[in-house]
Order: structure tokens, then C-alpha cells, then sequence
């Protein structure tokens, strides 16, 4: 059991009435004890994927686990097993937090002598805010309360939809290091964000779904491997009154009087390569710094070309 994926997916396929394919034959496994990233750009399918795992939105075709349960054949135990942080903040505005997470345990049959509230307010903390109405708490509170009500029954997954959506630099740091103290302690975590860096910093595994499709599914480190483009900005003795040209650059940019960037291809030339074909042109460099490729470069790449084959 203990080598079955956190959530096994094959072959999924969503069309909505009207004819919409929200997935496409989408086939991915999501391995035990990982920071999972679910990453494309808007209206891709992460959002549909993530509520056939809840059980809010029935498939079309194909089949799902959640820590090797069966959506279908064992619903109970596949909702048991998954914690969902929707990408809406949903709350009911007469309820204080602490009474949402006591009602939250309830609807799933915890005991009262076993639940979490206050261990998971001050987790997520919000400690100060537990009588307070729901209401009157600001976005990073309720979001942070969502987190908070997707613990309530300890599961092995837990999924967090666009977690940092309007969230502060503080209360960011503050959701991640709890994110990482959960993984610590063995939760799977799936996360989708827009912000790519996090998911960098954050993911030991990325898939891209991009029109209802998986273009994507590798270690962070190997899809990283994939961006070829590289960047290096150089201080020239004097001002280019012309950009030079050469076959080894993709890209000339003027980004200062006496600064321009290049963009080459790591896999045709080297940054030696750059630098010899700017002094042929009788330019002495004065200092240079290099970019690398980061997740975005490759996500853009990836969904670019996947869009352009479509």
C-alpha cells in the first residue's frame, strides 16, 4: 500500500453540457509524500480536475484514486483521504471561525474529545480571531480559515487551489512554512498558483495541463533542464549607436547607454561564444552578468507550443 501513488489518475476526460472538453484523456500520477505542482494558464482544467477529486464535478470517462480509493466505488474513503482549499473564498459569514471548524469535523464525523479547532486557529493564526464572525475577517484570514477547514480531518492529501491569491507577502511566507511543516510530516501536497516562482521554490514535481491536455508531468529539475533560452546583460566600453548582430544571438536588446542584453540558445553557443563574437565586432566588455531560464521561461515555451499545434 505504502507504494500506491497519493492520487492515481488515468485517462480522465470532462465535456460539459454544450459540448465545452474541460480534459482531454488526462493521465498523471501524483507520488506519496511530494509537493505536487497542477500548473496552466486560465480555463486549462486544473480547477475541473481538482473538484472530480472532491466530488463536486462528475467525470465523463476514465478513472481516479485518492490514496488508493476509488472516486467512484469508494467515494466516502476517497473524501476522507483529500483536504481542498478552493480557489473561492467560500465561508458562511454568521459563523465564527472556531465554530466553522467544529462544524467542519462534525460533517465528517470526528468526535468532539478528537478534534483540532484550536490547535489549527493557532496554526493558521487566527487564535485571536476565534469568536469573531467569519465576516470581519479580512481576505488573508479567510483564506488562511479555508486551510484551516481543509485540516479539520487530517488527511494524507491535502490540495491548495490558487492559495495565495490576493494574499500579502507575510501571510504568504506565513501559509508556506505551514505548508512545509504539514509536508514534514508526510501530507501530499498538490498546489496550483500563478505564481511560478513558488512553485519553483516549492515543487518537487510540476505537470501543465494546457487545453484540457498534460503536456507536461517531470521533476521541477528536469522540466527547469528544458528552457534553452539564456540571458546575459553586458556593460560595453561605450555606447552601441548600432546592436550588434551575429548568428550566435537570438535576441539584441538595449537595456542601458552602454548596456544591451543578449538572448542565445545554451544548446547552439556558450556565453564564451557571445562574448569573442562582441569583441570581433571591436566592442570591449566592461562587465557581464547572466539570467538563467526559470519556470516561467518553460512554462511559456511549453504552453506556446502546445497552443500553436492545437
Amino acid at each position: 500500500m505504502s507504494q500506491t501513488p497519493a492520487i492515481s489518475i488515468e485517462s480522465l476526460s470532462k465535456t460539459y453540457a454544450g459540448g465545452k472538453e474541460a480534459l482531454k484523456d488526462v493521465t498523471f500520477e501524483v507520488p506519496r509524500g511530494q509537493i505536487f505542482g497542477l500548473l496552466g494558464p486560465n480555463g486549462a482544467g486544473k480547477s475541473t480536475l481538482i473538484n472530480i477529486l472532491a466530488g463536486l464535478v462528475t467525470k465523463t470517462s476514465g478513472s481516479a484514486t485518492v490514496w488508493g480509493f476509488d472516486i467512484d466505488a469508494q467515494p466516502r474513503n476517497a473524501k476522507r483521504s483529500i483536504g481542498i482549499v478552493p480557489q473561492e473564498i467560500l465561508f458562511d459569514p454568521f459563523f465564527t471561525p472556531r465554530e466553522a471548524l467544529e462544524i467542519q469535523a462534525g460533517l465528517y464525523g470526528i468526535p468532539k474529545g478528537e478534534r483540532r479547532s484550536d490547535e489549527l486557529l493557532a496554526a493558521m493564526r487566527l487564535t485571536d480571531k476565534a469568536n469573531a464572525y467569519a465576516r470581519t475577517l479580512s481576505g488573508g484570514m479567510k483564506r488562511r480559515l479555508l486551510v484551516a477547514k481543509a485540516m479539520v480531518h487530517s488527511p494524507p492529501i491535502l490540495v491548495l487551489d490558487e492559495p495565495t491569491a490576493g494574499v500579502d507577502i507575510d501571510l504568504r511566507k506565513q501559509l508556506w512554512d505551514y505548508v512545509r511543516k504539514l509536508h514534514a510530516q508526510g501530507v501530499t501536497v498538490v498546489l496550483t498558483t500563478h505564481y511560478l516562482e513558488e512553485a519553483e521554490e516549492l515543487c518537487d514535481r510540476i505537470a501543465i495541463i494546457n487545453h484540457g491536455r498534460l503536456i507536461a508531468n517531470e521533476p521541477t529539475r528536469d522540466l527547469l533542464a528544458k528552457a534553452q533560452d539564456k540571458e546575459v546583460v553586458v556593460s560595453l566600453d561605450r555606447a552601441a549607436e548600432t546592436l550588434p548582430a551575429n548568428s550566435c544571438f537570438d535576441k539584441v536588446e538595449r537595456v542601458g547607454e552602454q548596456e544591451i542584453a543578449i538572448t542565445y540558445s545554451k544548446d547552439r553557443v556558450n556565453a564564451g561564444e557571445v562574448l569573442k563574437a562582441l569583441a570581433e565586432a571591436g566592442y570591449d566588455v566592461i562587465d557581464v552578468r547572466t539570467r538563467e531560464p526559470d519556470l516561467e521561461d518553460v512554462f511559456l515555451s511549453l504552453t506556446r507550443a502546445d497552443s500553436e499545434a492545437a
